[in-house]
This record gives structure tokens, C-alpha cells and sequence, in this order.
């Protein structure tokens, strides 16, 4: 079996970040490990109780910008598109506990011949599709 284990993602903070990711978003940290060079590993994954199946999909991997030049691809790592899907078993459920935990959404809910799916910003403003499945 293959599959992609994890994605990069650059944050400015670790904590910041970690913070926003399990509380806005339910995921849960899987690790956080000091490296030698001062950085942390940290890796999150959508909780299974949050609709996800953890530990069977793609985690991300966390990464404290390091140069100025990382920096400039906080929050637009895609080019201004949706880069990440967050896929659920109950749309209406978690898009008013993200709503409720301050998730910047960038339209209202449609119900498209895929799924029913809005877009939201991460805390940098990365763009994100939360997305409940058609059938």
C-alpha cells in the first residue's frame, strides 16, 4: 500500500498554529518533538470523532517559516486556490462548530452535484473547502 503520509504546511508559530488546528478545526496533534536545530516536528490529523478517519488519511506537517523567503508563502502556499479538503461525515455539524470557533468562511454553504462544501481560510489564510460527500 502507498499513500501520502503527510503534507508541509508553513506557519509562523508552532503553538499558534497547533492551537488553531485543534480547536478551530478539531484536529488532534499526533506529535510535537524537539529537533536538534531548534525547530519542532509537529504533525496534526483530523480526529475521527470529527468525522475524519485518524490515522488513515494525510496528516500535516507543521513547519515554523525559516527564512524570509518561506515567509512569503505563509497563507498562499497554493497560489491563491483551494489547496487543502477537509472532508466530513456531517457538514452542518462541523461548520457551525468551526463558525463558532471564529473559522473565517469566504462564502454560504452549496450544495453542488459532489457534495455540499464552503470555503474557509486557515489562521494565514491558505484556502481550505470543507467538504460533506453527495452519497
Amino acid at each position: 500500500m502507498r499513500r501520502v503520509a503527510l503534507v508541509t504546511l508553513v506557519v509562523d508559530d508552532y503553538d499558534e498554529a497547533i492551537r488553531f488546528y485543534t480547536d478551530a478545526l478539531g484536529f488532534r496533534l499526533v506529535e510535537d518533538e524537539p529537533r536538534p536545530d531548534g525547530s519542532r516536528w509537529v504533525v496534526v490529523e483530523p480526529d475521527a470523532r470529527g468525522g475524519g478517519a485518524a490515522g488513515h488519511g494525510t496528516g500535516l506537517l507543521l513547519a515554523r517559516a525559516r527564512s524570509a523567503e518561506q515567509r512569503t508563502r505563509l497563507g498562499d502556499q497554493t497560489g491563491g486556490r483551494v489547496g487543502f479538503f477537509l472532508h466530513t461525515d456531517d457538514f452542518a455539524r462541523d461548520h457551525a462548530r468551526m463558525t463558532a470557533a471564529g473559522v473565517t468562511f469566504l462564502e454560504e454553504p452549496r450544495h453542488e452535484p459532489y457534495g455540499t462544501v464552503a470555503v474557509f481560510q486557515d489562521l494565514y489564510g491558505n484556502r481550505w473547502d470543507l467538504l460533506q460527500p453527495a452519497g
